[in-house]
């Protein structure tokens, strides 16, 4: 009933139904460009004004605490002389009543920067520590196909001992060990376990390649073996907190040294911190001082003088090594 009748519209009514209000791509274009360059001036603005403010003034921190209570942000971190940290390990001990055979530990900072961009790769090395701490033995596997050699890694207490046999097995994870040596005779033979053994692989950059079976199980046997983790940090176990403290000191300064010698000695040291501490305690900062090894540069700078007093010396006296 309220319809209209047939070919009746209302003025104007068939212009506003005939096509309906739209704003097209190209009238909106502008507009919108418009917004985006506000929107970016504005957050360049706001960025420029940040920068023009000055960073805030941090106050220098302070060298010792007076009182034994103390914010701990407000002071430098203390250091420690070697064997200060390892008798105040000791004493920590007693005071929490903690197990007295934990491990000690310590985490080692390394500068990896060469000249350049160049800088050392991580690395793994094993060293023989001079009082071990631990009664446990490596698990070594010795390849060898030759039974007399295979009889010797037996009696000198080889975990494993056999020839390409074993392949297999170790490339399904089906035999695992410590450490893995070989015989020059059967290396050849050996290169499909290369990228399954990565760094473990028998190399005679490791001493795990050779003729002398007794002398590399005697070393992987009782080696203690550490490793570079997160590219510049190793962290590893030295002794037991009831061991003597030059027994700890002397472990701990005889993997330091073998860590320095995977950095020439022209550059800066490759021990950038070191922090002690045992399974329980706190870790101390430690005072590099008389623990990074000093006889070679001690060495250079005695070799200078002799050299500027007389320069009329042969190439070959003034360079010594």
């Amino acid at each position: 009933a309220l319809a209209p009748r047939c070919g009746w519209v209302l003025p104007g009514l068939e212009q506003r139904l005939a096509v309906p209000a739209m704003v097209s791509f190209a009238t909106a274009r502008p507009y919108a460009a418009a917004a985006k360059t506000a929107k970016k001036d504005a957050k360049r603005t706001r960025q420029e004004k940040v920068k023009e403010k000055p960073p805030p003034r941090r106050r220098p921190l302070m060298a010792k605490p007076v009182d034994d209570v103390y914010l701990t942000w407000l002071y430098r971190r203390p250091s420690y002389e070697l064997e200060q940290a390892v008798g105040m390990l000791k004493k920590f001990q007693e005071l929490d009543f903690t197990y007295p055979k934990q491990f000690v530990y310590v985490n080692v900072f390394l500068d990896m920067a060469l000249q350049k961009k160049k800088k050392v790769d991580p690395f793994s090395s094993s060293v023989t520590l001079p009082h071990r701490f631990t009664d446990e033995a490596n698990k070594v596997l010795v390849f060898t196909e030759n039974e007399q050699e295979a009889e010797i890694a037996r009696e000198h207490g080889a975990a494993i001992v056999g020839g390409v046999e074993l392949i297999k097995w170790i490339l399904e994870d089906e035999i695992q060990a410590d450490f893995y040596v070989a015989v020059p005779a059967i290396i050849p033979k050996l290169i499909p376990l290369r990228n399954k053994l990565k760094r473990k692989y028998p190399s005679t950059r490791r001493n795990s390649l050779g003729s002398d079976i007794p002398k590399m199980l005697q070393f992987f046997r009782e080696c203690h073996e550490y490793t570079v983790e997160d590219e510049n940090i190793i962290k590893t176990r030295i002794a037991r907190l009831d061991m003597p403290t030059e027994h700890i000191i002397a472990n701990l300064k005889t993997i330091i040294h073998d860590i320095c010698t995977f950095k020439p000695s022209n550059y800066d040291p490759i021990v950038r911190r070191l922090v002690i501490r045992s399974a329980t305690s706190e870790g101390l900062l430690l005072n590099l001082d008389g623990i990074l090894p000093q006889e070679q540069k001690v060495e250079e700078e005695e070799e200078k003088p002799a050299v500027d007093e007389d320069q009329q010396k042969p190439v070959q006296e003034s360079v010594s090594t």
